[in-house]
């Protein structure tokens, strides 16, 4: 394999194509025997069945039973009622949880439609999609390789792989060498035999990894799935026990069916679902403000979640905004300690060392593309932010940078195995490359000068500094152009080493704390040099000297080793390929971590999607990379993410929140059926099943939906993430034995007491439809205020609303407002009234519904004021997961 960057012939030992290509006749056959250049199409269900999914799901289930059952008792008001509410969480949920297929498209568009291929002894062109194995491919500048290929001819073939490694540096392309579909010429030319097409291609395998469904699912929907069959299972055995009792106690089989169905009506939060859905929305508007745009809407808890962050250097860590920071030469060095790309800024170096320093940085931009240019204000780099570096500091030093690159009459491109480019510009060669690359090239005598210290100990104090080094050197051709690299690279001088940095952003130092005290662990997983990576995680405060740095090839393959192994907060993994984060992701998984995983390149799409969170670079970034994240970061910064899983905590909080206003209201819902069958029907149903929906989906929802937006709590980044079932024991107390009872109490006192005013007294017949409508209606009010206070009872479970102020959630005041709004026009509003079976209560009922939220908030006090004590007692021990520690209430923890 030679290694000379001039035109070369070669021959695959894949394959013995001649390289006038294949007949006509031939391709034709292999394109119907192997089929088309296409990639492959991962299929999910049809929107149908994902429609169908919503609609069936146990909720829906339960719900359309309730339907047929209202429907046989001969109550199509309450059948259509319940179709529609059924319809209505179905469609809502259907339409949030939709992701279609962007990554397949964007992956797609990867292939070019029509490119020149050599058939038949003549070149011509073809569309993509009929390219096949044995073609031979023409490869120029632009073009974007169609297939999996091997190089058969090349004229200093440089090709971008950036869409595949992330790097931004082109490789040589050289006889035998393969090319893969989906990366494109930048410079020169070749021949190409293609290899594999369509799903054979390793672009495909990317492709399938990507869009693959995900085999787990995500901590709040393993958590909803609990709660849904929970409720399922507790609504249909109570309504069934409710219907026997009805029958025992000699109710008929329609009055029994109507006990079952309001049972069951009353005991599913029929807006639970939506609610959770808005809430996820809710804390996604909230993170796109943090420069975190979510991509999935489960991704907002699940990052709240997160326990393990696999986060790259470049861009996230660091500013990725390269600045020559030293310049070492054998006669003097130079020093800048003004980051950016502001070609106005100052090069600190002494008169002597100057033409030696000048010397380098003109070598350097002559061997570079990269460049910088003022994009309405703010300087920007155009092309490798590393050639951006060499061209401010050619600037800084007052050489015309674009001068320099116009003289360049012959170029040897980068080449990945030698390391180092070198041009040939007037009677001068200049190389630059890597330093171990370079300094072997050198003339002895110029490696190091009187006074200097040795160039080798340079690159290793400049590596030990976090920086990375070039070096740059040169030779005169003498008169004689050289024709190959070896001839340009040779005999040479050593003008200098130049030490750039990427500076850590000024907020990763205090994002990596605030991991450390939420109990997140990060780790570094980059594909630098590990003793550059190490002194980035160092500089920054990731790792500590006892934690380990590894070289990814060194690690072992077996995942539960591997998981064992970097299992570690502080862990520095260095060389990393994009396959290898793959394989760190699935072993973190496997050792019960909720994973987040950065990534920019089209090959990191398999190790985003892999991840419980795949967090995609939204500026630097590739198209496929974000298409196949959940999780984008606008500005690329580290601590976007810490903001994020702050956020998505606050969100798995409020769903326990609106979880206990929701079954709060329950609890009053289904206690008129209780008392109606503990009567053997001598008491008249307070609430009807359609009253319980408007609360259910009408005025409980606007309030939830509030809940859901609960700013968050100082203290949910102090300690690990927000675990356990979403009806833990402290919401399913303060749902089923304080608030929930409260409530029902002062809804039922209201019915009789209103009742009461209208002359009735229990055992005696019912009273007429008017006075049964008007306590029915006060009944509903007392519901409805109660579940005022309700919400501001729950947006804390340790202090009450006073505490807290009452302004803390301005959106939880427009939605009380809203809601009892809403209850007004249910009651005043004749034909609704009608339909829902109620009417405006006399007096006496208003004043004991109205008196329902202060009975509320009352018995919430109490019982928050009897926990506090207990606890600073040391008596009692509960989650909190909400509050900041308040000196006259006490902060309850625990469970």
């Amino acid at each position: 394999m030679s290694p000379e960057l001039r035109p070369t012939v070669g021959t695959t030992a894949a394959t013995d194509v001649e390289h006038g290509g294949l007949s006509d006749e031939e391709a034709a056959q292999r394109l119907v025997r192997d089929g088309a250049n296409t990639l492959p199409t991962v299929h999910g269900p049809s929107l149908w069945r994902r429609l169908g999914a919503q609609l069936v799901n146990p909720f829906g289930l339960l719900l359309w039973v309730a339907a047929l059952l209202a429907g046989v008792a001969g109550m199509p008001q309450l059948s259509v009622a319940i179709v529609i509410v059924v319809v209505l969480n179905a469609a809502f949920s259907f339409l949030q949880e939709a992701r279609a297929e962007r990554a397949a498209s964007r992956l797609r568009a990867l292939l070019p439609a029509m490119v020149a291929v050599r058939r038949g002894g003549r070149e011509t062109e073809v569309d993509a999609s009929a390219v096949v194995r044995g073609d031979i491919l023409v490869l120029r500048p632009g073009d974007r390789v169609p297939a999996d290929a091997t190089v058969v001819e090349s004229s200093a073939l440089l090709i971008d792989v950036s869409t595949f490694s992330g790097e931004s540096v082109p490789v040589s392309a050289h006889p035998d060498d393969e090319v893969f579909a989906g990366t494109f010429v930048v410079e020169g030319a070749g021949l190409a035999a293609v290899t594999r097409t369509g799903a054979a291609t390793k672009l495909a395998d990317i492709t399938r990894l990507t869009l693959t469904p995900r085999g787990h699912h995500t901590p709040l929907s393993a958590a909803l799935r609990r709660f849904v069959r929970t409720v399922t299972v507790v609504a249909v055995g109570v309504g069934g026990a409710f219907y026997a009792g009805a029958l025992l106690v000699g109710l008929s089989g329609t009055d029994g069916f109507i006990l079952a169905i309001g049972v069951v009506v009353a005991l599913v939060p029929e807006g639970l679902l939506p609610t959770v859905t808005l809430a996820l929305a809710w804390g996604a508007e909230r993170m796109a403000h943090r420069q975190v745009l979510v991509r999935r809407l489960e991704a907002v808890e699940t990052l709240g979640s997160v326990t393990f962050i696999c986060t790259d250097k470049t861009g996230t860590l660091t500013q990725n905004q390269m600045t020559v920071v030293q310049a070492w030469t054998p006669t003097g060095t130079a020093s800048t300690h003004q980051p950016g790309y502001d070609p106005h800024g100052t090069v600190e170096v002494t008169s002597a060392a100057r033409p030696a320093v000048v010397r380098a940085a003109r070598a350097a931009t002559a061997c570079s593309d990269g460049y910088v240019l003022d994009d309405a204000g703010q300087w920007r780099s155009h092309g490798d932010p590393m050639e951006a570096a060499l061209d401010v500091l050619a600037q800084r030093l007052g050489l015309d940078s674009a001068a320099e690159r116009r003289t360049v009459s012959a170029r040897f491109p980068f080449d990945a195995r030698r390391r180092r480019m070198s041009v040939v510009t007037g009677e001068d060669v200049f190389v630059k490359g890597a330093p171990d690359s370079v300094l072997p090239l050198c003339r002895h005598e110029s490696l190091d000068g009187a006074g200097h210290a040795d160039a080798a100990a340079v690159v290793e104090r400049f590596t030990a500094e976090g920086l990375r080094v070039i070096a740059v050197a040169g030779r005169s051709t003498g008169g004689t152009v050289p024709g190959t690299a070896s001839e340009a690279e040779r005999d040479l001088e050593l003008y200098g080493l130049l030490g750039l940095e990427d500076p850590p952003r000024p907020d990763v130092a205090a994002a990596l704390d605030t991991c450390r005290g939420a109990g997140v662990a990060v780790a570094m997983v980059t594909g630098d040099h590990p003793v550059t990576a190490r002194a980035i995680a160092d500089e920054v405060g990731l790792r500590t000297a006892a934690d380990p740095v590894y070289v990814a090839d060194d690690l072992p393959t077996e995942e539960g080793a591997l998981g064992e192994l970097i299992d570690h907060a502080g862990t520095v993994i260095a060389r990393v390929s994009p396959e290898q984060k793959l394989r760190i992701a699935r072993a973190l998984r496997a050792r019960g971590h909720v994973v987040a995983m950065t990534g920019d390149g089209v090959n990191d799409g398999p190790a985003l999607h892999e991840a419980d969170v795949g967090v995609a670079m939204g500026a630097s970034g590739t198209d496929v990379a974000r298409e196949a994240a959940d999780i984008v970061l606008l500005d690329d910064h580290f601590g976007s993410i810490v903001a994020g899983i702050e956020h998505g905590r606050a969100t798995y909080v409020n769903i326990r929140r609106f979880i206990t206003y929701h079954l709060t209201s329950n609890v009053a819902e289904l206690t008129p059926f209780v008392v109606w069958a503990l009567s053997g029907g001598n008491f008249p149903l307070a609430l009807r099943v359609l009253q319980i929906l408007a609360i259910d989906i009408g005025t409980d929802t606007i309030t939830a939906v509030a809940l859901g937006a609960e700013p968050p709590a100082k203290h949910l980044l102090k300690g690990p993430p927000v675990r356990g079932a979403l009806l833990n024991r402290t919401a399913a107390r303060r749902a089923f034995a304080v608030l929930g009872p409260a409530g029902a109490a002062m809804s039922m006192l209201a019915f009789l007491i209103t009742l009461a005013d209208a002359g009735w007294s229990p055992g005696e017949p019912f009273p007429g439809p008017g006075v049964l409508a008007a306590a029915s209606g006060a009944a509903f009010l007392a519901v409805i205020f109660s579940q005022v206070a309700n919400a501001f009872a729950c947006r804390s479970s340790s202090r009450p609303p006073w505490h807290l102020g009452w302004g803390g959630n301005r959106l939880l005041l427009i939605a009380v407002t809203a809601s009892v709004s809403l209850a007004l026009v249910l009651l005043w509003v004749p034909p609704l009234a009608h339909a829902l079976g109620h009417t405006v209560p006399p007096p006496v009922g208003w004043a004991v519904a109205a008196a329902a939220a202060g009975t509320t908030l009352a018995v919430d006090a109490l019982d928050k004021r009897m926990r506090s004590a207990s606890a600073r007692d040391g008596r009692a021990h509960h989650t909190d997961d909400t509050e900041i520690h308040d000196p006259t209430w006490g902060r309850i923890k625990g469970e």
